[in-house]
């Protein structure tokens, strides 16, 4: 998913993003372009996907073939991210921050997925993981 965006960034700053885009207003594209643009995602593809795709001298076409062939990379990291807050425990950790920082992780990995929680719903996630002999503290903490 890093891979992504760099690449959009790397065609937006050479001005050759329109490459992989649907055309609007029927922007044309010259060759120099399009040749610049494969060029570019041709090299920083693994090795053994590059000859799979060496016939393409579509950018655009070369762009979709790759989403629709990693398109589950989402799917993947919605899954461990859902696994993660699942299994959170607030006694597990040392201290208020590593909590934090471990929370927040998966919270941006869950927008990545489009699925958003609210503030609400990681407090909630803390509350339920407090020891059974904390309860004072989990009722206080709710009120």
């Amino acid at each position: 998913m890093e891979w992504v965006q760099d690449v959009k960034l790397h065609l937006i700053a050479k001005g050759i993003r329109a490459t992989i885009e649907a055309s609007v207003d029927d922007k044309l594209v010259d060759e120099v372009q399009m040749a610049n643009a494969i060029i570019f995602i041709r090299r920083h593809i693994h090795d053994a996907i590059q000859i799979k795709y060496l016939v393409e001298e579509d950018p655009r076409t070369l762009w979709l073939s790759l989403a629709d062939f990693f398109d589950h990379q989402k799917d993947i990291y919605l899954l461990e991210a859902r696994h993660d807050l699942q299994h959170l425990r607030f006694q597990e950790f040392k201290s208020m921050n590593e909590y934090n920082s471990e929370v927040s992780k998966i919270g941006s990995m869950l927008k990545f997925c489009k699925m958003e929680l609210t503030e609400l719903d990681f407090l909630e996630k803390t509350y339920s993981t407090f020891h059974a002999t904390n309860i004072v503290l989990h009722q206080e903490y709710r009120a």
